[in-house]
């Protein structure tokens, strides 16, 4: 029997030294408003020897049979949770006191939120906004993301600019989202081929097809390490944004769009993986051509996904001019210097 509404829910592979500095300050802060559990994605090292003698008791340990990415791994491991609100949280999280109240409070006071998370900051830079999430994803009419706070490399200070109590935005970040379990199941959870990166750009597209919205509340606070599962400046990790980002267009964007949307972007990631070319970075160019070769290759399979989703109750929250060339010939690196009047969002 579930003793409590929410469960904060941990992905670990082989995150013995974060789980040993994070753990305790989120079972210290979840206490009584949450349970903690950690999904093993069939660890190597002594994470789950070290959850089973030092926290036996306070942590239900879930091992997996392998390990199924980020995607895969939160999907199996939720099958076997039934609380009403799940927070998705990075291994690599320091909470906050306090952190958890704001976010459930937000979805028991607005049924048609199915997801928010709080302020993500940096870990190593206190002051800065975090990569991964910051204050609130959204995305472009091209279909290229990014955060309110961060806009590609440059993440902002956080002076407050950011300092809504509950505004809704395109996706929330999987570093640290709370969701309604039900919902989450209803579409099917994350895409398992995307492994890891912009799971959760997906997944919050699906879910605002069912009619629901995605939610930011500065009145949460966390802190991100970043980089835990995979190094920024990794090859592979570049390869997983540019495969990632076409299968998130092919699979949810309007089929008369895509008819010119996506060879403005295969065009537009050859003239991203000349330019790693021109700058010496060979790895870079080469993990963009395999992520093309690996979208053309799933290219039928993404297309047969597009069946599972509805084509009407499309998200706000829309960019509506290009990011990229705001970015790099506009020079804009604030979100709050971007054009307010070319975001079709609403304040929920």
């Amino acid at each position: 029997m579930v003793a409590l509404n929410t469960a904060v829910v941990i992905l670990n592979f082989n995150g013995f030294d974060f789980l040993n500095s994070f753990l305790p300050s989120v079972i210290k802060y979840s206490k009584n408003q949450a349970d903690v559990i950690v999904i093993d994605n069939a660890s190597t090292d002594q994470s789950c020897k070290f959850l089973s003698e030092q926290y036996s008791g306070q942590v239900q340990l879930i091992t997996l049979d392998k390990n199924y990415g980020f995607a895969g791994g939160y999907n199996q491991g939720l099958k076997q949770i039934d609380h009403p609100y799940v927070l998705l949280l990075n291994s690599d999280v320091e909470v906050t006191e306090g952190y958890l109240h704001p976010l459930i409070h937000i979805l028991e006071s607005h049924q048609n939120i199915a997801a928010v998370q709080p302020k993500i900051r940096s870990y190593r830079s206190k002051d800065d906004f975090e990569h991964a999430g910051a204050a609130g994803g959204f995305i472009d009419f091209l279909g290229y993301p990014f955060c309110r706070g961060r806009i590609f490399d440059s993440a902002e200070k956080d002076t407050g600019q950011y300092n809504q109590s509950c505004e809704e935005v395109f996706w929330t970040t999987g570093a640290c989202m709370l969701i309604r379990n039900t919902v989450f199941k209803d579409v099917g959870g994350f895409d398992s081929d995307f492994f890891a990166h912009m799971e959760e750009i997906d997944l919050c597209w699906r879910i605002h097809k069912q009619g629901y919205k995605m939610a930011y509340t500065a009145q949460s606070k966390v802190f991100h390490v970043g980089g835990g599962t995979l190094d920024i400046y990794s090859p592979f990790k570049l390869y997983l944004n540019f495969r990632n980002n076409l299968y998130l267009l092919l699979k949810n964007e309007k089929g008369l769009k895509l008819l010119w949307l996506l060879p403005v972007r295969l065009i537009l990631d050859g003239v991203a993986a000349l330019r790693f070319l021109l700058e010496g970075s060979f790895g870079f160019s080469w993990a963009v051509l395999k992520a093309h070769l690996s979208f053309y290759t799933s290219f039928f399979k993404m297309l047969k996904k597009r069946k599972h989703t509805k084509a009407h109750n499309l998200p706000t929250c829309v960019y509506t001019r290009s990011i990229v060339y705001d970015y790099f010939v506009k020079k804009i690196k604030r979100f709050s210097d971007l054009d307010a009047h070319s975001f079709s969002k609403t304040i929920v």
